[in-house]
């Protein structure tokens, strides 16, 4: 299997204080294209400040980080945010969603920042919107929508923008164990169509779902167990 990110020796380094905190401790780790994995850990471990580093949000203190072959760790903000656009898609817990929008409309924007006609964008939102089972709530409003609902708005958003990697920071957190399930199965059905996922959580019955687990403590990676 091909690499798609690769972490040499990664430190993400804070001064607090009087005292210096390794939020990540000489992490090393390769992902391949299509793998589904999560990432778990309590609370401090770590996880979020992985994610962040993955997702290009946050840059390492020192190692090495190659996404796609190319060594991305010493981006500035702007090769970073490139980056970012062209290859992740970012589901978060809280959905990220605008209220005032209806779902159409959360969905097509993305695609007025890519140039896309307006006609064609709403057409894209409606196909989006049919995959993950909202074809009948094109006009409704995030908060006339469940919490299971939103998060499903939230992932036809990522689903046009077609992007290779999904970076999902506990994107079942807010919802209850029948809507996260749903959530599950779709995130495997764009895993089976090719696409990349790396999933931070911290339910164990949800982490058994995808593929492979990774698991952080204190700044370091301490398990790696294939499914």
């Amino acid at each position: 299997m091909a690499t798609v990110i690769q972490l040499k020796d990664i430190m993400k380094t804070y001064v607090m204080g009087d005292s210096i905190v390794h939020a990540l401790d000489h992490v090393n780790v390769e992902i391949g294209f299509g793998e589904f994995t999560s990432i778990m850990g309590p609370s401090g471990s770590g996880k979020s400040t992985m994610m962040n580093i993955l997702g290009c949000l946050d840059r390492p203190t020192s190692g090495e980080y190659y996404l796609d072959g190319k060594e991305i760790a010493g981006y500035n903000d702007d090769e970073l945010a490139h980056t970012r656009n062209a290859k992740i898609g970012f589901v978060f817990q809280n959905f990220n969603l605008l209220a005032k929008l209806t779902a159409q409309a959360n969905v097509a924007l993305p695609l007025i920042y890519a140039g896309v006609e307006e006609e064609e964008r709403m057409e894209r939102a409606k196909k989006a919107l049919e995959a993950v089972g909202l074809g009948d709530r094109l006009e409704h409003k995030p908060m006339e929508m469940s919490g299971g609902q939103r998060q499903r708005l939230a992932l036809a958003s990522i689903l046009i923008t077609k992007p290779a990697i999904i970076m999902a920071d506990e994107p079942t957190g807010n919802l209850d164990t029948k809507s996260s399930y749903e959530i599950m199965d779709i995130f495997k059905e764009m895993n089976s169509s090719g696409k990349t996922v790396v999933m931070v959580t911290h339910e164990p019955d949800i982490a058994e779902q995808t593929k492979r687990i990774l698991v952080m403590r204190d700044g370091r990676l301490v398990s790696d167990e294939r499914r």
